[in-house]
């Protein structure tokens, strides 16, 4: 068709924009929360962060470790890919890596590209996986795996006949414009919006001198947090216009899962061979890794730190955190179909707690960078040493949350409480 590599990646670059900004434009449930949905967002935030996290350590560490023992020409912030591709998402690994080009490093964005791809292949197989063990260990109840053996959920496609779910409410009258092409118009016009913002924030760095404008070229790898204020920002001059009301909250789905699925396809088929030559020890030692951590580590985690619905919220932490929120859910949905558990709703409301727990992390990513251009491997140590705070943090918070559970049953990686 004529799109090369870099093409297909802008393409991932850009509809990772575009699925931020239609998610928040979404209209809150009305509804207040509940004690139980606020008891559990801060938790389901500490299980994302506690792999987000654990993932840079990992990622980090074993580069520091190949540049001094094995390939002493590799970046210093290879092993950020790791966690960007698994936790974050094709947009977000491959738009980040991208902007490191400033520093003379090629190819990154294909290696996030790569790293996410693998993601995939381990949240999709690995998921299928966990599930048929926890079938095979008792860890679902009959009443939540019901549905799977309906036609429907063993083959994606809904069977001839079958009432079917309305997947978006009209909120216009199509005589004037289509409902679908107005929430495209809004979606667009935040991203514009954002786009408009980075290059204020450009030219005003680029007052203070090349630092400044290294900084703006790193703030256009992170397009996607700035689209997401800037869709908070339109929804905000809905309502005080009193126009919120034409927005559809099913419409605004559609539009993020067309998002993500052009942004997943794109960025599996932007990577390019050819250009990961170099980096193929690298990539799959710390996949490999990250894979087996990520696995383990959820099961311990998540059966301890949860009182209820355990499997379904290990099931989309180990989801998010190898692929993206669509995957996760995904998953979630083989067990549990019409969201009929508040897991996915609580992490809806954790993923905000997330976004600001995990700006540090974000921050520190280009500091690894300045070891790569100068040589002092300071700002190295600095980095492990921010991602050990967090560790030390999440630690805390497990066993304030899990209390006596939080080392019970050591022989066991599922938690039984009735034991």
């Amino acid at each position: 068709m004529g799109l090369n590599s870099i093409q297909l990646g802008e393409i991932t670059y850009h509809f990772l924009g575009l699925s931020f900004i239609a998610l928040t434009l979404r209209q809150a449930p009305k509804k207040t929360l509940d004690e139980r949905t606020n008891h559990y967002a801060f938790p389901t935030a500490i299980s994302i962060v506690s792999q987000m996290a654990f993932q840079a350590f990992i990622g980090i560490g074993l580069t520091l470790l190949y540049i001094r023992f094995v390939n002493p020409d590799l970046f210093h912030s290879f092993g950020f890919l790791l966690p960007l591709g698994f936790s974050q998402g094709p947009g977000q690994a491959f738009s980040i890596g991208e902007s490191w080009q400033i520093y003379g490093i090629q190819n990154a964005g294909n290696i996030g590209l790569t790293f996410a791809a693998i993601g995939f292949v381990i949240c999709s197989f690995g998921g299928i996986f966990l599930i048929n063990t926890a079938l095979r260990k008792g860890w679902i109840s009959e009443q939540e795996l019901v549905h799977m053996r309906q036609k429907g959920t063993q083959t994606g496609i809904r069977p001839q006949g079958e009432k079917r779910d309305v997947g978006a409410y009209l909120s216009t009258d199509t005589e004037a414009m289509d409902s679908f092409s107005l929430h495209m118009a809004l979606v667009l016009t935040a991203y514009f919006m954002s786009w408009l913002l980075l290059k204020g924030l450009g030219v005003a760095l680029g007052w203070i001198g090349p630092m400044g404008a290294e900084l703006a070229a790193n703030l256009w790898g992170l397009n996607f947090i700035f689209a997401a204020f800037m869709g908070l920002l339109l929804k905000k001059i809905l309502q005080v216009f009193k126009v919120d009301y034409i927005t559809d909250n099913r419409t605004l789905t559609r539009v993020s899962g067309l998002s993500v699925d052009i942004m997943v396809t794109s960025a599996v088929a932007a990577i390019s061979l050819g250009s990961l030559s170099g980096y193929w020890l690298e990539i799959l030692t710390l996949a490999a890794i990250g894979g087996i951590s990520a696995f383990y580590g959820t099961i311990w985690f998540c059966s301890r730190l949860f009182e209820d619905h355990r499997f379904l919220r290990t099931l989309l932490i180990y989801g998010v955190s190898t692929g993206t929120l669509s995957t996760g859910l995904a998953l979630l949905r083989a067990v549990d179909p019409e969201f009929e558990s508040p897991v996915a709703v609580d992490y809806t409301y954790a993923s905000g707690l997330t976004f600001f727990m995990v700006i540090p992390i974000i921050l520190i990513i280009p500091l690894p960078l300045q070891t790569f251009k100068t040589g002092d491997w300071t700002y190295s140590w600095i980095t492990l040493g921010v991602l050990a705070l967090y560790l030390v943090f999440v630690l805390i918070s497990y066993f304030v949350i899990a209390k006596k559970r939080a080392l019970g049953q050591k022989n066991h990686i599922w938690f039984r409480p009735n034991r």
